[in-house]
């Protein structure tokens, strides 16, 4: 029998470091004694180690606050132009890239149209890359300043070195996407699910704030969810977990674009939605603004109300398999039809979820907008530098 490996003293070092780095990412501004408090790690090593992130620039002084009896104690914080990240989303209809500081403040973004029905890699690649230049050169900030590129696509990403995306929506089968943009740019690649994107958005900065058992909700042209347990998202044997818009609502039901039958998507899906109220495929893809006018015309209402009926359903399964404190709304679809008829969601939801765990969870909107995929997607290199506890991966 193998005995276990003990961690060596370097290991105990970066821990700590990775510890304090992301304590003090999290709480802003923070003096020592906060962080030595908040991490139960003792002064000594508190001192010691910021004292080495100050040395590698990774954390800078911001001033001082005054503390019971004794001297001022200084604030510290995380210095957001270390480095920057790159948050991509590639939608349905475009490629949306957007380049954050350490804060996660916008610098620049850039955003390309697609047609909606085609998707080829090698479209959205010259796309990610054109729009990274893009930004590079409006913030005036060198590649080699940049952490990594963070990437929300649908479908399933399987996370093995080469990034193989499967995405039926787009025909992709394995397309090894991390390769194909390694070739234009030596930036770290990151890529996962945009409804897992958006849910870790949500849950740093947004709705899922203070929660720990979450469920997030992306309803766009697709359908995806993201499931948050005890903090953590959970993936799947192969990362294919969330994909709720293809659970089954309706045995023999309509026809999805999955190949499937039933599937929730084709219920509650912004394209399945304008198609039942005789909209079908718009040119140039302009969904957005014809499920906005639904909302408002009443002719469309018995339509919203299936909608509704069958989202309602979708979101009492969640509720009844994953008992969920939090269950926020996301997506473009999402916070239209949410907007307009939260209540009524609400009402469908307990009609389909047992009395206890749907008196435990609240049902709400998404408060970062649509475009927290491209944020969550960036949050995927912030987490990468704060395991790495501060050390860039092309370092």
């Amino acid at each position: 029998m193998r005995r276990p490996q003990r961690g060596t003293l370097r290991d105990v070092r970066r821990g700590n470091r990775s510890l304090l780095l992301r304590t003090l990412y999290f709480g802003h501004e923070l003096s020592r004694h906060d962080l030595s408090r908040l991490t139960g790690l003792s002064p000594a090593t508190v001192s010691n180690v910021v004292g080495d992130l100050i040395a590698d620039g990774i954390v800078v002084e911001a001033g001082a606050v005054d503390s019971d009896g004794g001297r001022p104690r200084t604030l510290l914080r995380v210095q957001e132009s270390y480095g920057y990240v790159v948050g991509v989303d590639v939608g349905e209809t475009r490629v949306r890239l957007e380049l954050f500081d350490l804060s996660m403040t916008e610098k620049a973004k850039a955003e390309y149209a697609l047609e909606p029905r085609r998707h080829e890699p090698s479209v959205v690649v010259d796309h990610i890359l054109t729009g990274l230049r893009s930004v590079l050169a409006d913030a005036g900030v060198d590649e080699s300043q940049v952490l990594g590129i963070g990437i929300g696509v649908p479908g399933i990403v399987e996370q093995r070195p080469e990034l193989l995306i499967h995405a039926r929506a787009f025909g992709w089968n394995g397309v090894p996407l991390g390769d194909r943009l390694r070739a234009g740019t030596a930036i770290p690649i990151f890529a996962d699910n945009g409804a897992q994107t958006m849910g870790q958005a949500e849950l740093w900065f947004g709705a899922g704030v203070g929660a720990r058992h979450v469920v997030m909700t992306l309803i766009g042209t697709g359908v995806g969810a993201s499931i948050i347990t005890d903090g953590a998202t959970y993936r799947g044997v192969s990362s294919s977990a969330g994909e709720w818009g293809h659970t089954t609502i309706a045995v023999n039901g309509r026809a999805c674009r999955c190949g499937g039958v039933g599937c929730l998507e084709a219920y509650v899906g912004a394209e399945a939605i304008l198609a039942s109220h005789g909209a079908g495929h718009l040119p140039g893809g302009d969904e957005e603004s014809a499920l906005a006018a639904m909302l408002t015309d009443p002719a469309a209402r018995p339509v919203l109300d299936e909608a509704v009926a069958f989202l309602g359903a979708g979101l009492g399964n969640l509720i009844n398999l994953f008992n969920p404190e939090r269950i926020i709304v996301g997506g473009w679809a999402g916070l239209l039809l949410g907007r307009a008829l939260l209540p009524e969601i609400r009402a469908a939801a307990a009609r389909h979820a047992l009395a206890q765990p749907m008196a435990q969870v609240s049902i709400e909107l998404g408060r970062l907008g649509p475009e927290a995929v491209a944020l969550g997607a960036a949050t995927l290199v912030v987490e990468d530098f704060l395991l790495r506890s501060g050390t860039p991966r092309h370092a």
